[in-house]
């Protein structure tokens, strides 16, 4: 798997669909009628951030990936939110996590505040142990680039009142 993470702003009628599917049927769902769909569709309604969603995550919550570690909202980006798919052990293949329209301006409100010097900060205090990877000038420059090309993604969706659900393989 390439554990790449992407974002797509959906609408209440995908919400609802997706919430009263079975959990078996989520991922299948996710990957037929959204990203495939999305992807050539509404790329306006995508945002990519590739590997780096593992940093961004634990850069927020005490590098850890746990949403209940660090604070609203900066810990809702990735992992928080309503999780849709990637909670039970079988489910080991895929997360789906959901943000509803009123987290999803709340985290727009967020980041557009967030300056590079306060990330930065906030990267290296990564515990390279846990991240895997190394903490370096490289991967932080990766990963800023990523988080930040996300920002007029969260205005539009917060604009247009759409949740936004986070995806990555595993």
């Amino acid at each position: 798997m390439s554990c790449r993470g992407v974002f797509f702003a959906i609408d209440d009628k995908t919400v609802e669909t997706l919430r009263k599917m079975k959990k078996s049927d989520i991922v299948e769902y996710v990957q037929e009628n959204i990203e495939e769909v999305y992807f050539e569709e509404f790329e306006h309604q995508v945002a990519e951030i590739d590997k780096a969603w593992d940093a961004i995550q634990r850069a927020f919550s005490e590098s850890e990936l746990n949403p209940d570690k660090g604070s609203y909202p900066s810990n809702l980006i990735i992992l928080g939110g309503e999780i849709l798919y990637g909670l039970e052990e079988k489910e080991d293949d895929y997360i789906i996590t959901l943000k509803n329209p009123a987290e999803v301006t709340d985290i727009y409100n967020f980041l557009s505040g967030l300056n590079k010097s306060t990330f930065k900060e906030l990267y290296f205090k990564i515990d390279k142990d846990k991240y895997g990877f190394d903490v370096d000038e490289q991967d932080f420059e990766y990963t800023w680039t990523l988080l930040s090309g996300t920002i007029d993604f969260w205005m539009n969706s917060s604009n247009k009142k759409l949740s936004v659900i986070f995806t990555v393989d595993q």
